[in-house]
């Protein structure tokens, strides 16, 4: 069976879907890898790297032509290229990456007319046995690490407390909204700089993981709003609007704020307005993991750093690309882990009645398949 590696076209994206160090443990399940001249570059591999691994480098037509699996960090509606793509894949051809599967795409339509076999790596559930698939929180892990940095490069006040002949320098106070797998990272990276970290979620029983990092966990008068999978679920405003009144306080007196609050398929929800970014301190940061999906902030610009009222808030897109070396590994190990998880024991079948394998496929044998995704992924159903 052969696995098709293609060079990235969406713009900013450097990241690789499969690494060097990952194809012996395929070609020791008979897998022949071919890879698209220069797809590793961008994240620091280089083609001898692969070939010295065992995978055979070719042009992006030969490996659409010839190979059963093709492995992508972005397709689908995801990708600056889905839809060229999606128009030259065949019968029976299986496809793998992330795909922003939560909204309509010609992309999809064309995997389901083709006869594709789609699977959209976002959607790995949140379980034990998916922890080394979930893409989601190895990139995430990455993003809450970087937002930290980007808070600490762009604030007027050092992090940690320092003793100076000239006096003593208190630490910054750092505020997370949404404690995640970016939250955590961003609180444990905060920490490890020095700053005094409090933090805060909708979903109560984090508050115990908050406190293991070392920071304070607030509370607010609100009911807990847990969803499925350990995702916040979807309020409404009225509850955003209490939540707000009650966050202002505690904005007011911090240098840095980190938002990582996302709802999946779903706009992220406003947690800080304008008039919140108007009482806090000048100098003060907001750096908004959610400017992707419409930013936690009503001030946020996606892509952008902008000054408003005094406080600089920053909007960063795909994070996680700007460690694309590192990235790249763990997404590496992400979708081959998948891999070797999609077929039934001892057979080069789809496991269709594996749970994992259940939950993230789209598109096959002319079906769309993801429940209860059919509205939303095509215009035409099975």
């Amino acid at each position: 069976m052969i696995i098709g590696v293609l060079k990235e076209r969406t713009e900013g994206e450097t990241r690789v879907a499969l690494v060097p160090q990952h194809i012996p443990q395929l070609k020791k399940k008979d897998y022949l890898v071919y890879l698209e001249k220069g797809a590793g570059l961008t994240a620091g591999y280089q083609d001898e790297v692969y070939l010295d691994k065992g995978a055979i480098v070719k042009d992006k037509e030969s490996i659409i032509k010839d190979a059963d699996i093709l492995l992508t960090v972005r397709a689908g509606a995801a990708a600056g290229d889905g839809v060229e793509l999606a128009k030259k894949l065949k019968a029976k051809q299986i496809i793998i990456g992330m795909m922003e599967p939560y909204q309509k795409h010609e992309a999809f339509n064309h995997y389901k007319n083709q006869a594709v076999t789609a699977f959209s790596m976002e959607r790995i559930p949140r379980t034990t046995r998916a922890q080394s698939m979930d893409v989601l929180s190895s990139m995430a892990n990455l993003a809450g690490y970087a937002s930290s940095i980007i808070a600490a490069q762009h604030s007027t006040k050092i992090f940690p407390m320092m003793m100076t002949a000239a006096g003593t320098i208190p630490p910054a106070q750092v505020f997370i909204l949404g404690v995640g797998v970016a939250g955590l990272q961003a609180i444990a990276t905060s920490k490890r700089l020095g700053a005094v970290v409090s933090a805060y979620d909708v979903r109560s029983e984090v508050k115990e993981q908050v406190q293991s990092l070392g920071a304070k966990f607030v509370e607010f008068d609100l009911e807990s709003a847990s969803g499925e999978g350990g995702y916040a679920k979807k309020m409404d405003e009225a509850y955003y609007e209490k939540q707000r009144l009650l966050m202002q306080d505690e904005l007011k007196t911090k240098d840095v704020v980190i938002t990582t609050a996302n709802i999946p398929g779903k706009k992220a929800p406003t947690l800080i307005t304008e008039a919140m970014v108007k009482t806090m301190q000048p100098g003060s940061v907001i750096v908004d993991l959610a400017a992707e999906r419409g930013g936690n902030c009503a001030l946020t610009e996606a892509g952008k750093t902008v000054t408003k009222y005094g406080v600089t808030i920053v909007g960063p897109l795909n994070l996680a690309a700007s460690f694309n070396h590192n990235a790249s590994m763990l997404y590496s190990k992400n979708i081959t882990t998948f891999l070797n998880n999609l077929w039934k024991k001892d057979e080069q079948v789809i496991n269709f009645d594996d749970e994992i394998v259940a939950k993230t496929v789209l598109t096959h044998d002319n079906k769309i398949l993801a429940e209860p995704l059919m509205d939303d992924l095509g215009d035409d159903k099975a």
